[in-house]
């Protein structure tokens, strides 16, 4: 395969799925981490991509956002592990949200049927998993629905979760950096999300290793903000000691 050849490949697969890792482009290209370091250097300077620790993403990040079904096929085994290990921070009983996302609703599959729990979320599929689980009491955030990521956002959601007092959040992120803090594309959703922190008591992040070092438009909450960040271990051993020295838990799934 020829240089424009692979470039062109990696632009439709950065395009497809909004980041790439450089030891796996070498796997899907048949040639070496070396090759496809080079070759993202190459678009990038052209202005197409770009390069984040250990792989790439579009050019224009800050407005992508892949649809939930898109989502829902990538780092599966990642995402798996991460609501594992999540589990342990579920309390014995009392009140958890789960804010919309696909690592998020995996922590929902997995919850106990032991636990007397009242589940809050502004997630349509996660509402409709948990809501004839019987030790569940589930409420429902209402709100203006985005198609894209089965989220209620806007006004009525934001209302609710005035009023609300919530024991632990087990919070969604689009990206997360130390100097950025927790990011997300769309303002309505970062909106949410901030409520959300606001309304508990503690907030624990989920998301997999490929949400670190990305920014996005909006900033919805500081590392401060957050106790806890659970992801996976193909997280850089000095990313993950970035965001401890500012102060952040890090679990390591």
């Amino acid at each position: 395969m020829y240089a424009e050849e692979r470039q062109s490949r990696i632009i439709e697969l950065v395009r497809a799925v909004g980041r790439v890792e450089v030891t796996g482009l070498a796997a899907e290209l048949d040639v070496t981490p070396e090759t496809v370091r080079r070759d993202l250097t190459t678009l990038e300077r052209r202005g197409l991509l770009r390069r984040v620790h250990g792989g790439a993403i579009p050019i224009e990040r800050l407005g992508f956002e892949p649809g939930i079904d898109a989502r829902r096929t990538v780092m599966t085994a990642e995402k798996e592990r991460i609501a594992k290990a999540a589990l342990e921070l579920v309390p014995e009983e009392g009140s958890i949200l789960l804010d919309a996302g696909t690592t998020t609703a995996r922590l929902a599959d997995a919850l106990p049927a032991d636990r007397e729990l009242t589940v809050i979320t502004n997630a349509l599929d996660i509402v409709v998993n948990l809501a004839r689980r019987p030790n569940l009491t589930v409420l429902a955030l209402g709100g203006r629905v985005r198609g894209r990521t089965l989220a209620a956002v806007d006004v009525w959601a934001l209302d609710a979760l005035r009023d609300t007092f919530i024991d632990v959040a087990f919070m969604a992120t689009n990206g997360i950096s130390v100097e950025r803090g927790l990011t997300t594309p769309d303002p309505t959703e970062a909106a949410v999300k901030r409520a959300m922190i606001a309304a508990s008591r503690r907030a624990i992040l989920l998301a997999d290793h490929t949400k670190v070092g990305n920014d996005h438009l909006i900033r919805f909450a500081d590392l401060g903000d957050i106790d806890t960040f659970v992801t996976d271990e193909g997280l850089h051993a000095e990313l993950a000691g970035d965001l401890e020295a500012a102060g952040l838990r890090v679990v390591l799934a």
